[in-house]
């Protein structure tokens, strides 16, 4: 089924849900219009209509009168907007509809909706760490701050702030030009890491999510507990992460953070996704291993060490997928083992 077919089946479902109908007797004047950009052959976004799309079809009729996600926050952020959903691709393990609230001035809010049991799970813990980062004297990162978290006819909503990007945001992250300085890169996950157990966000916040970790014998072997006293991130990839102006760097996108890992797993999940621009899973997988020491370097793992964080990483990342259903990387049987088996006496 082309991909397209796809998206547009899932927003079908995503436009039901946040534009319900009044009923049967729902009037005319309480539909409103929009569109799909850039086209419904390539759907990306749904918008408000404007006269000017007469030239890119027909639009879509939804509910707008009042009881939809436009008028819920409109209600909870205190102003009237006006929302752009983005048209996610449905094979996501973790897919939810993410929108754009606009007021008159501009973009007041990013807001993610958790529309199914592991949605909704990821976009509560989402904000139950950002209301816990709150707190916290950070001087490297900058996290987005939660401006309101509910439910809506048992939907997950959190709507959050915009970072601070001079340019373009698209998806809840900006489009940016160039690559974030390494030195800045291995502060911010320091400190990240510094999050971890020993300074929990359970201390005055929303308890953690456990690390993603690996099955089996690892977690009963000797390195189970080796090393594992960091936080990460959990998605700590070029397409979540920004330079700031002040020289700070803004990270989107904290569903996934969780205590209990090694130092250094944020860095090699960058380093990782980064290859997988360019290269296919076996191979950057290869590479995430191959290139570890230098990967882990900034945080004081010395070559053995380096390498059994940089499988232990690989594993966690499988057995995420996993447990998701959803395996965007292929078999592990394909991509990890051939590169972790021989490691076995260092795991």
């Amino acid at each position: 089924m082309r991909d397209a077919t796809i998206r547009l089946r899932y927003l079908d479902e995503v436009l039901e849900a946040l534009f319900p109908p009044a009923g049967e007797d729902f009037p005319p004047a309480g539909v409103t219009a929009r569109t799909v950009l850039p086209h419904r052959l390539v759907p990306r976004r749904v918008v408000p209509r404007a006269w000017w799309h007469a030239a890119l079809g027909r639009g879509l009729r939804t509910g707008g009168a009042s009881g939809t996600i436009e008028t819920h926050l409109s209600e909870v952020l205190a102003r009237r907007v006006r929302v752009v959903v983005h048209v996610r691709p449905a094979r996501r393990a973790n897919r939810k509809p993410v929108l754009e609230a606009y007021d008159a001035s501009g973009l007041v809010a990013f807001v993610k909706i958790g529309d199914s049991e592991r949605a909704r799970e990821l976009v509560r813990h989402e904000g139950e760490v950002l209301r816990g980062l709150a707190d916290r004297p950070l001087k490297v990162v900058v996290p987005p701050t939660v401006l309101h978290q509910g439910v809506w006819r048992g939907l997950e909503v959190l709507a959050l702030s915009p970072l601070p990007v001079p340019s373009r945001p698209v998806n809840s992250r900006p489009v940016t030009s160039g690559r974030v300085p390494a030195g800045l890169l291995a502060s911010a996950v320091q400190e990240i890491a510094a999050l971890g157990p020993r300074t929990s966000l359970a201390a005055g916040g929303p308890t953690p999510m456990r690390h993603d970790g690996p099955p089996g014998d690892l977690h009963a072997g000797p390195y189970a507990d080796r090393g594992r006293t960091a936080a990460w991130h959990g998605d700590f990839t070029p397409w979540n992460t920004a330079a700031g102006a002040d020289g700070r760097l803004l990270v989107w996108d904290w569903e996934r953070f969780a205590v209990g890992v090694p130092v250094g797993f944020d860095a090699l999940h960058h380093f990782f996704h980064r290859a997988l621009r360019r290269m296919s899973p076996p191979v950057a997988a290869r590479a995430c291993l191959a290139q570890a020491g230098r990967i882990l370097e900034p945080f004081g793992a010395d070559a053995t060490a380096a390498r059994r964080t940089a499988a232990h990483y690989l594993i966690t990342l499988a057995e995420r997928h996993r447990r998701d259903g959803h395996e965007p990387l292929g078999s592990p049987a394909l991509w990890l083992n051939p590169v972790i088996d021989h490691l076995e006496c260092l795991l």
